[in-house]
């Protein structure tokens, strides 16, 4: 049964609704002015609100602000009733984050149905939600024990082997044992460190003053870092010569090492996902105000879902191409330029280019 709230200081007009409810099979109560309303949304939990806009000593848009800035109410649909149906009125109701607008007096059937409307709406947005979270644990459960086990088996082995053969392997042996027991370290170094870090970096994102205080982050000399860093991946990849660098002398509102990681994640993702002999393009440029970095690879793409579901642990088509990582590079860098006050986005042709694009304020 779903839980209306009826916040109206009207008596004979709540009463009426509450009526209308009931008979319709909803579970409602009302609630005779703004203050009685918010703690009745808070003990209540409903499913839907309906608000009249003008009451005394607390309008409807008061109530609105107040329980939109609380976690418990934030997304709880929210009907205003109103007898002032100017476009200004709406407006200001839309704007402040009112689901929809019912202009007094109205009919049985139109209460009805914007309600109705609403309570489907508020269904399909949960329905999608489940899909996205069912998603998320469906990725985490084969991304991260594949990754963990394959770091912790090489590990392993290569540990067995020295353990049962330690007197008779050869020098050269012994440095590749060495080798691929230093890889899987650091293949599992940078799980542990990119899961801590997406995770500091959502704590951030909920803090409004942190986030200022990181915008006071300044560098200068973009072109080395960018240059540095891309050097270095490339040569990871064994690719030097496929890449191409055109950078511009621009000063970026973000510090050396956010900077660095978020380069290094953009161009872990365009060699792992393209052929060698391809080229992998870096530009950095100076456009309205803003650093713009692009990083351009010609390999596998993606869909236009893919890219609208970019998250962390989120990965594509693992089932048929064999993937290192689980899914959080990308999440960190699109976090990084959010908290910055930037702008992400990707344009890909499946098969054929991929092109990230992060814009960040110009220091």
């Amino acid at each position: 049964m779903k839980r209306i709230l009826v916040i109206e200081d009207e008596l004979d007009l709540r009463n009426s609704i509450l009526d209308i409810l009931d008979a319709e099979g909803f579970y409602a109560i009302g609630a005779e002015n703004g203050a009685v309303g918010i703690q009745s949304a808070q003990d209540f939990h409903p499913d839907l609100i309906l608000c009249d806009v003008m009451m005394p000593e607390l309008d409807g848009y008061g109530v609105l602000t107040q329980l939109r800035h609380n976690p418990k109410t934030a997304t709880v649909p929210f009907l205003f009733l109103t007898a002032k149906a100017d476009r200004s009125d709406v407006r200001q109701g839309m704007d402040s984050g009112a689901d929809d607008y019912l202009t007094k007096p109205f009919t049985h059937d139109e209460l009805l149905q914007a309600i109705a409307a609403r309570l489907d709406k508020q269904a399909v947005i949960e329905r999608k939600t489940q899909e996205k979270l069912d998603d998320l644990r469906h990725n985490i459960s084969l991304a991260l024990p594949h990754e963990l086990n394959t770091a912790l088996n090489v590990i392993s082995g290569m540990a067995s082997i020295l353990v049962e053969e330690y007197d008779s392997i050869a020098p050269a042996e012994l440095l590749e044992i060495a080798e691929s027991i230093q890889e899987g370290t650091k293949r599992l170094h940078r799980l542990v460190y990119n899961s801590l870090l997406m995770v500091k970096l959502d704590l951030l994102a909920t803090n409004p003053q942190q986030c200022q205080a990181l915008r006071q982050d300044r560098l200068e000399d973009t072109e080395a870092v960018i240059a540095e860093i891309a050097m270095q991946k490339a040569e990871q990849y064994d690719r030097k010569g496929d890449l191409k660098l055109e950078l511009h002398p621009v000063a970026v509102q973000m510090s050396e090492w956010k900077l660095k990681k978020l380069l290094e994640e953009l161009l872990d993702n365009a060699l792992k996902f393209s052929q060698p002999g391809s080229a992998v393009q870096v530009y950095s440029s100076y456009h309205n105000q803003q650093f713009v970095l692009h990083v351009i690879d010609y390999g596998c793409g993606m869909t236009d879902e893919q890219i609208a579901s970019v998250g962390a642990y989120m990965q594509f088509d693992r089932s048929l191409r064999e993937q290192q990582g689980v899914g959080l590079g990308l999440a960190i860098v699109k976090r990084l330029t959010q908290l910055y006050g930037g702008d992400f986005s990707i344009e890909s042709v499946p098969s054929k280019q991929t092109i990230v694009r992060v814009a960040l304020p110009s220091a």
